[in-house]
């Protein structure tokens, strides 16, 4: 099968298989802009309702720009990855200040948190701009079809599979073509148990031909995982609970979150105690909750402080029945729903 070939069975392929998804409705460089910046780390399965939901409350770039950084991370509260949100809303207030959405690749690329791909996507589907995406489903189509066992993540690798992707694109459907082999590889030639019996492109396969589908695409590097341990105490205090912030320089930056303690070690109920003093009634609701981020393992206990003394602990003291309107880390709302009638 020549290139050619490879293309146009994917845009066939595409023809009957690809998802009809909301942000492909539209040719608006705003909507299609958000669901690429959800779509970066959120699976499609979960991003649909959150896309939906955020265009609601902010349909055009101006509402996102004049809106505040906590109204934004409210709307994305549950997709993690904060930084996205914070970036959008930059990029907002540039293409505010900029009169209107960039129409080509290099202004694209130029807002805040926008990458190769983000900007090549944008460009193709809603400029019709011959700019070829290279996510991990292309890497992993074009890595298996054609053989390459060049790492992923090495400079060499990602100048090869830009070159061949961009070679491979076609050009007068930029837009389709694009969609059509993220499709592919979300859908039939995924990481683990691909389609390969009902593949429109088998004969051609070198992965398939050589027995090696599941050793493609290669990486060089692998992620190491850290395990850290959190201890969060939840205040009740007249009816109003204790709220920190977290700061700059880790994970979920800006968002709310109860009192939280972190350790080298599992605390004890005792050692909990002396840290927030002997105030009132302690009550351990959980222990070794597990959340899994991508270089990270969490691992929370969650303890219910319930007393008629304020502890001399940072914070905002908040109504409880205020609480749903602060944007708090999916680990938090996790363990605020197990305070259930507390």
């Amino acid at each position: 099968m020549n290139t050619s070939d490879f293309s146009l069975r994917l845009l066939d392929w595409y023809a009957q298989h690809g998802r009809e998804l909301p942000w492909r409705q539209t040719r608006d460089p705003y909507r299609i802009w958000v669901s690429e910046i959800i779509l970066q780390q959120t699976r499609v399965a979960q991003g649909y309702d959150y896309f939906l939901r955020f265009i609601r409350r902010f349909p055009n770039v101006e509402s996102l720009a004049a809106a505040s950084e906590d109204q934004v991370l409210s709307q994305w509260q549950g997709l993690g990855y904060y930084s996205r949100a914070r970036n959008l809303y930059a990029a907002a207030r540039q293409v505010v200040v900029l009169g209107g959405f960039p129409t080509d690749y290099e202004g694209i690329r130029s807002l805040k948190g926008v990458g190769d791909y983000t900007a090549a996507a944008i460009a193709s589907l809603a400029y019709g701009l011959p700019h070829a995406v290279v996510d991990g489903n292309v890497y992993r189509v074009l890595s298996r079809y054609f053989g390459i066992d060049t790492p992923i993540d090495s400079t060499a690798g990602r100048k090869l599979f830009a070159a061949l992707a961009q070679e491979m694109l076609v050009p007068s459907r930029s837009a389709d073509y694009n969609q059509a082999i993220m499709d592919f590889g979300a859908l039939q030639c995924t990481p683990r148990v691909p389609q390969c019996a009902a593949c429109p492109l088998a004969d051609g396969c070198q992965a398939l031909a050589n027995g090696n589908v599941d050793k493609l695409p290669c990486k060089e590097h692998f992620t190491r995982v850290r395990d850290r341990f959190f201890t969060y105490v939840y205040v009740r205090c007249g009816g109003e609970t204790l709220l920190q912030r977290r700061g700059a320089g880790d994970i979920w930056q800006g968002l709310y979150q109860m009192p939280l303690f972190e350790s080298t070690h599992p605390l004890s109920p005792r050692e909990v105690e002396e840290m927030v003093g002997h105030l009132g009634r302690m009550t351990r609701l959980c222990s070794d909750h597990r959340h899994q981020l991508t270089h990270q393992r969490l691992h929370a206990d969650l303890y219910l402080l319930e007393t008629d003394n304020r502890p001399s602990i940072d914070g905002s003291w908040i109504q409880e029945t205020e609480l749903g309107s602060y944007a708090v880390p999916r680990l938090v709302q996790e363990l605020l729903a197990l305070l259930g009638d507390r």
